[in-house]
């Protein structure tokens, strides 16, 4: 899709083990709506699993290993997301990834994600992989600055968006997620779920 910046389109198949695996997540570590370091609540809802787990309050954007709702650890990585992780990362021309953080952000109708890079972690040497789950959504890759018209990538169930290199740090954001169309002219409340690996530790 750029340099560095690679599309395995239905990589993610939903097989019933990975819907529970998810599904497992936000039942120990529920979803909440972060704010900014500015205090403006996030439009997508949040949680995490893995030994680290992404936070951000006033005291800003970071990484800790304890969930700041309940005071206990992030609940582990269920070993089939670690598993579509490496076989995602491998396949993208990244082997030996080892995420130990994979954030789940719920985009509800209307949320979205403005423009911006993953800069908290330590080790720039792994790349991020995305993976989306439920409805599909526009993924916008900006790159090195972020300015100028982005690359705009359509993301539908399954899809693996994986980069790393000299992109690991580009700024990228997320449309909000698309509707889907029923049998008789309804519209389904549209929700996307998507898991974000990174080694950050």
């Amino acid at each position: 899709m750029a340099p560095e910046v690679v599309l395995l389109h239905g990589f993610a198949e939903p097989t019933d083990d990975l819907v529970a695996a998810v599904g497992s997540i936000p039942a120990a570590a529920p979803f909440r709506h972060l704010k900014t370091p500015g205090g403006k609540p996030m439009s997508a809802a949040m949680t995490n699993c893995g030994a680290l787990g992404w936070v951000s309050d006033a005291r800003g954007y970071r990484y800790e290993p304890h969930d700041p709702l309940t005071g206990r650890p992030w609940p582990a990585m269920p070993g089939v997301l670690r598993e579509l992780a490496q076989r995602a990362a491998a396949a993208a021309g990244w082997p030996g990834f080892d995420p130990d953080c994979c954030l789940v952000n719920r985009y509800a109708q209307g949320a979205r994600m403005g423009a911006h890079r993953d800069a908290d972690e330590r080790d720039f040497s792994q790349p991020i992989v995305s993976v989306t789950l439920g409805a599909a959504a526009t993924f916008l890759w900006y790159g090195a600055r972020r300015a100028g018209s982005p690359l705009r990538i359509r993301l539908v169930p399954g899809d693996v968006l994986v980069w790393g290199g000299e992109a690991r740090r580009g700024y990228h954001a997320v449309g909000p997620p698309e509707a889907d169309l029923l049998d008789g002219g309804g519209t389904a409340t549209p929700v996307r779920i998507n898991l974000t690996f990174r080694k950050a530790g």
